[in-house]
């Protein structure tokens, strides 16, 4: 009987999957092995940043971005706040950064562990520890089909307990994405732009609710720590304000998947923050899409450019209906769809039972964009 090697849920990462051990049980390489094995269980794993000029490059980026930071305004008043110091994107204007962010053997690892491409996003270079209360990337960076997102961060000096450590709840990445609807937000109500704030609470009772204890990563420099999307992590408080800790993040999403920011988003009012990117590597715009399946991408579809831009369209296109809310009165009122949504949704119905149709009937195919049944995923 031949080997079962096809994987029957393709809109998964690998290393979440319920599959991951058939996904990786041909893997030869030991490391790759074990950064799996890692990932699906404990929701991180650290490896040596394979390159090696590392530190050259970590010192280039210390006397480059220097100037960029307040320490002096930071270490007064912003320490004792809790807050820390960053740059975002410094990669648009530092090759070091750019070049840690664009790492080939890291992009293939990612590429190997998640079971599609990796392209990196985003990056953010600190100085200081950051201080941040422990949290999930998934509100802020998300993907449909979900979880197709990590973090890679890289230290550039040794970090100990006094100089903000990273801080992270192992297995924490299998709980549950919970987002706005799961808390009774509707961003259309909210003042102002949301923060994680919002979710803090949650995250609390939810960590003490499930016996959760932290780890902490006291790192050499040079070592990086891969963390998967709904890992729940934060930074430590930084007890020696005139230390610092250098340190670089990058934000990779995969390959033929939607990407957009669950904080921002009110998904059933027509609401999607959908995020614009680009990809560090080749410097290209990245569409979302939604593909039927990461082996089909002949018949992936592309987000069309005035859904990415309906971003906020609640306030503009919903219509309040001032009907009390349930769950305790934090949904304030309630928002009836527009008629041109409803009207629209029915097209659409329509529109996919007739697809269906043709899907399962072979003499209903239409040219090349339907593959024979007997071989998809």
């Amino acid at each position: 009987m031949q080997k079962q090697t096809s994987n029957p849920l393709c809109g998964v990462p690998h290393i979440e999957s319920p599959f991951v051990s058939r996904l990786f049980e041909d893997t030869t390489d030991l490391e790759t092995h074990r950064v799996a094995s890692e990932l699906a269980v404990k929701g991180y794993a650290i490896i040596d940043f394979p390159d090696v000029d590392f530190d050259q490059m970590a010192e280039h980026i210390k006397a480059n971005l220097h100037d960029h930071y307040d320490f002096n305004t930071w270490r007064t008043h912003g320490h004792a706040a809790g807050i820390s110091l960053r740059v975002q994107d410094a990669w648009t204007f530092n090759e070091d950064v750019k070049r840690i962010a664009c790492n080939e053997h890291i992009i293939a690892l990612l590429s190997r562990l998640y079971g599609r491409q990796a392209w990196p996003f985003q990056t953010l270079n600190f100085p200081v520890g950051t201080q941040q209360h422990f949290h999930t990337d998934s509100i802020h960076f998300s993907s449909s089909a979900e979880r197709f997102m990590c973090g890679v961060w890289a230290a550039m000096e040794d970090i100990d307990e006094t100089n903000g450590p990273l801080m992270y709840f192992p297995g924490s990445h299998r709980w549950p994405i919970y987002t706005n609807e799961h808390i009774g937000k509707c961003v259309a109500e909210l003042e102002g732009t949301p923060t994680q704030a919002i979710y803090e609470a949650m995250w609390r009772e939810l960590v003490e609710a499930n016996g959760a204890k932290p780890e902490y990563f006291h790192a050499k420099k040079g070592q990086a720590l891969i963390w998967a999307a709904n890992l729940m992590h934060g930074g430590m408080p930084q007890l020696d304000p005139d230390r610092t800790r250098w340190s670089q993040v990058t934000h990779y999403f995969f390959d033929d998947c939607a990407y957009y920011t669950p904080m921002m988003s009110d998904p059933f009012y027509g609401s999607i923050a959908f995020r614009t990117l680009t990809n560090i590597v080749t410097g290209e715009p990245v569409p979302s899409c939604r593909p039927c399946g990461a082996a089909e991408v002949h018949r992936r579809h592309d987000v069309g450019a005035d859904w990415v831009g309906r971003r906020g369209s609640l306030r503009s296109g919903a219509v309040p209906a001032r009907q009390s809310g349930r769950g305790g009165g934090r949904c304030r009122s309630r928002y009836a769809l527009p008629a041109a949504w409803t009207a629209r949704e029915t097209q659409v119905a329509a529109l996919r039972r007739s697809d269906c149709a043709k899907e399962l009937d072979p003499g209903l195919r239409r040219g090349d964009n339907y593959s024979d049944i007997g071989r998809r995923l």
